[in-house]
């Protein structure tokens, strides 16, 4: 046997169990370790994947491209972080469906105004379901936890009750 390092058998029923207590949590994982793979393949190879939407990989657009390929990262990391913690942050999955919509709008703009291919908007379309999906999970998160009171103690004031 090689000296490979290999999961115990253990583990691989705790993440199925994880997987099967909350799907959603699960796809949502999945989302981020792709936004996280696609940026990193972004920074150094933006100009193929320029090309592959549509948009002329000038030195100046392989950069920003970069810079948004950095982005992804650091979003998408962040992401899976909290999804990866017992209790996600509610407001990490606010702010990354904010980002994930943004993106759709940013690209569909780029689309509308000829930088981008029309293939870029299956881009856009799993970027804004992937906001979807993480407004959706953010909505059961304050329904199960119930909104924090106005002191900010950490009071609940019920499951789905919004002030």
């Amino acid at each position: 046997m090689s000296g490979a390092v290999r999961p115990s058998v253990a583990a691989l029923p705790r993440v199925g169990a994880w997987i099967a207590a909350d799907p959603l949590r699960a796809v949502l994982a999945a989302i981020a370790v792709v936004t996280v793979f696609s940026g990193a393949v972004q920074i150094p190879f933006g100009g193929a994947v320029l090309e592959l939407l549509g948009a002329e990989p000038t030195t100046a657009a392989r950069q920003l491209f970069a810079t948004v390929g950095m982005f992804m990262v650091v979003v998408g990391g962040l992401l899976l972080h909290t999804l990866l913690r017992p209790q996600p942050a509610a407001e990490v999955l606010l702010w990354c469906g904010v980002q994930k919509a943004g993106a759709c709008a940013a690209v569909a703009v780029g689309v509308l105004n000829g930088v981008f291919a029309p293939v870029a908007l299956a881009v856009a379309v799993f970027d804004l379901a992937t906001a979807a999906l993480c407004l959706i999970y953010l909505r059961r998160l304050v329904y199960l936890r119930g909104v924090p009171a106005g002191n900010g103690a950490g009071q609940t004031t019920g499951p789905g009750t919004l002030r």
